[in-house]
């Protein structure tokens, strides 16, 4: 079940995220969502290490092998045999670049990412892939980025999930300049998720709610709109918190619980490539 089949430019898909009512996307994604998953909502057990900096995003990851005049391939092959497995896929922002040039003139183009996401699959690395909404973009640019993101894992399957995140908007620069507008709506918000479901199924059978960006009530209700995963539970996170945002520190399980009982499903927790945790490791409530 998908909203763009594969031959589907950005325009036709455009018209449909225009015309189609939210609650039948919502219905549709969650709906996709419990066929796949059974109703498990997962979630991971974080801690911050500041360590992780070093391949913080494919900006940094671009970088190394420019310093080191060597090709991205062979830098990323001598980190995955060092013991890198995952990378993230933040600053993806939106992957457009009549939108870049304006949010982030100063990182990679959309086929440098993408590039860079690419040669990491093919080396076996597998990466998360995120999407930052609600600044200067519009729905058209929503299909580019998720048509953009859908092919590559069409082509490597090296995406283990997709994370929407809602730009927050204060004390950001690019706000504080009067260039972007104040974030997502709500409305918006979930119909990013609804999408984001329906877009990338089956390709990316998970789709992440961040509660940094969205808080409780917001992630509760994107659960019934496509989502299955709710991050890790101890991330005391900066981007957001500097931003004036208020949701960015520490969720335990109790919490994660709660919110995925409010949409009646049961919570497991996972590991980073959604395996299943080993008894040992297993984060009890509480702890």
């Amino acid at each position: 079940m998908t909203v763009f089949n594969p031959q589907m430019s950005s325009s036709a898909a455009f018209s449909i995220l225009a015309m189609t009512p939210l609650s039948e996307l919502m219905a549709l994604a969650e709906r996709a969502t419990i066929g796949h998953h059974g109703g498990i909502v997962n979630y991971s057990r974080k801690v911050f290490i500041p360590l992780t900096r070093l391949c913080r995003d494919p900006l940094e990851i671009q970088h190394g092998p420019q310093s080191l005049n060597e090709p991205l391939e062979t830098y990323l092959s001598r980190l995955k045999a060092a013991g890198l497995s995952t990378l993230p896929g933040t600053a993806a922002e939106i992957l457009d670049d009549d939108v870049r040039a304006i949010i982030c003139p100063d990182k990679v183009t959309a086929r440098e990412l993408l590039d860079v996401m690419r040669t990491a699959h093919e080396v076996g690395l597998q990466s998360t892939a995120t999407i930052m909404f609600g600044h200067v973009d519009g729905y058209e640019h929503w299909a580019r980025h998720l048509l953009a993101i859908r092919d590559l894992q069409e082509e490597t399957g090296g995406f283990t999930e997709f994370v929407p995140l809602p730009f927050v908007h204060m004390e950001a620069p690019i706000w504080r300049s009067g260039k972007a507008r104040s974030g997502p709506s709500f409305r918006e918000a979930l119909l990013m998720h609804a999408i984001t479901r329906l877009a990338l199924h089956p390709l990316i059978p998970n789709i992440q709610a961040s509660w940094v960006k969205m808080g409780r009530e917001g992630v509760a209700s994107a659960l019934r709109a496509g989502v299955n995963d709710l991050g890790g539970t101890l991330m005391d996170e900066s981007i957001t918190h500097a931003a004036e945002g208020q949701h960015g520190q520490p969720r335990g399980i109790e919490e994660m619980t709660t919110i995925a009982a409010c949409a009646g499903r049961p919570l497991r927790q996972r590991t980073t490539t959604y395996g299943v945790v080993p008894a040992s490791q297993f984060q009890m409530a509480g702890s």
